[in-house]
């Protein structure tokens, strides 16, 4: 079938909306119209060359809509179910069965090699194969091919336009404080940068009853923002000395640290802002030649710990609900972080995010 697609074609070029091809489901595949995809810092660094995909590609990996077409074996939705996409996992390994779908032993063929995991793309352009199966589903397009093990049905009242972004960007956030870190509630947080990752990190811990919560963040709007949705405390680090400030705040130190940016002094920073026995959770990447950061052995004797994060460390089809449950009693509004463009709006949209215009954009299809 034809589809319309954001097809990245060059690191140094906007994606490029055209038409290209899309293969019926095969067995245990499934057809969603997609209404909306939420744009990630992933996306763009696979668009920059720095994830396996070749070009041309299509990326997207926050994708939300309508069961259209289910193959054989699919027994989790049915046609007209609405859905969001996450990460895929096989469901089958020692980390999926004990409860880690996020370190499953085949994320990577799964989720960012551009195809199928025997190499065939479900995607093609004039006969030509195209990268996609970008997250088991490639949703920067108007439709999409998932798996049951990363499309969670979810309830048709809700607005499935404004939903996919609860897949990756949103749950990382989340999911990294409730689950990964389970902040202890009276424990004291601080959060480094305030894009969709870290405000839902704030979020998060408000559902958690951290009672200090800080943000810091340099753009002013971004810290309002925060506060308005629960944080206690917001620091501008170009305008004050990030460890001096949390320290008067927390004179100890905080009891957990959750960094978004991946920038080495941002990290090391956290470090040492830490309490004993204080823990960080890094979701933040950076680019290959960004210096790392270190830090100083004497903190083994503090017992501090700093772990990596990935997807919040959740399972999609209990976390996505849970989150939903949240937002729909008010105590998760994540919607106040969205805004929304056409589809073919998708550079403009990545621009207005990189300029901080917008916390996260959210590509919306017309029609029916």
């Amino acid at each position: 079938m034809d589809i319309e697609a954001a097809v990245a074609v060059a690191a140094d070029q906007p994606f490029k909306i055209k038409s290209v091809q899309l293969e019926p489901p095969r067995e245990y595949e499934i057809l969603v119209k997609i209404k909306g995809v939420g744009v990630c810092h992933t996306d763009l660094f696979a668009k920059a060359g720095m994830l396996p995909p070749r070009y041309p590609s299509v990326l997207g990996h926050e994708g939300s809509g309508i069961v259209e077409k289910i193959g054989s074996g699919v027994t989790s939705v049915g046609v007209g179910d609405h859905v969001v996409l996450s990460f895929a996992s096989c469901r089958q390994c020692s980390r999926c069965k004990s409860d880690s779908p996020a370190y499953c032993e085949s994320f990577v063929p799964l989720n960012v090699m551009g195809t199928r995991t025997d190499g065939s793309s479900p995607v093609s352009d004039q006969g030509s194969q195209v990268s996609a199966h970008f997250f088991n589903q490639s949703s920067f397009a108007s439709y999409a091919l998932a798996s049951e093990s990363n499309t969670v049905k979810v309830n048709k009242d809700l607005p499935i336009e404004l939903l996919g972004p609860l897949g990756c960007g949103i749950q990382t956030g989340a999911g990294s404080i409730m689950h990964a870190l389970a902040c202890d509630a009276g424990s004291s947080i601080a959060i480094y940068g305030g894009g969709s990752v870290g405000l839902a990190a704030v979020m998060g811990a408000v559902i958690q009853e951290c009672s200090t919560i800080i943000l810091v963040e340099p753009m002013e709007s971004r810290r309002q923002l925060a506060l308005s949705l629960g944080a206690t405390h917001v620091i501008d680090p170009a305008a004050s000395d990030t460890q001096l400030s949390i320290g008067e705040i927390c004179e100890m130190g905080v009891n957990y640290g959750f960094d978004t940016t991946g920038i080495a002094k941002v990290i090391e920073g956290a470090i040492a802002a830490l309490a004993p026995r204080g823990e960080l959770g890094l979701v933040g990447t950076s680019s290959q030649d960004s210096p790392l950061p270190t830090f100083n052995p004497s903190m083994l004797l503090t017992g501090q710990k700093i772990r990596g994060i990935c997807e919040g460390e959740v399972d999609p089809q209990q976390f996505i609900p849970l989150l939903l449950d949240h937002y729909e009693n008010g105590s998760f509004p994540f919607d106040r972080l969205i805004t929304t463009y056409p589809f073919d709006q998708i550079n403009e949209a990545i621009e207005a995010q990189h300029e901080g215009e917008c916390v996260k954009p959210v590509l919306i299809f017309d029609g029916e």
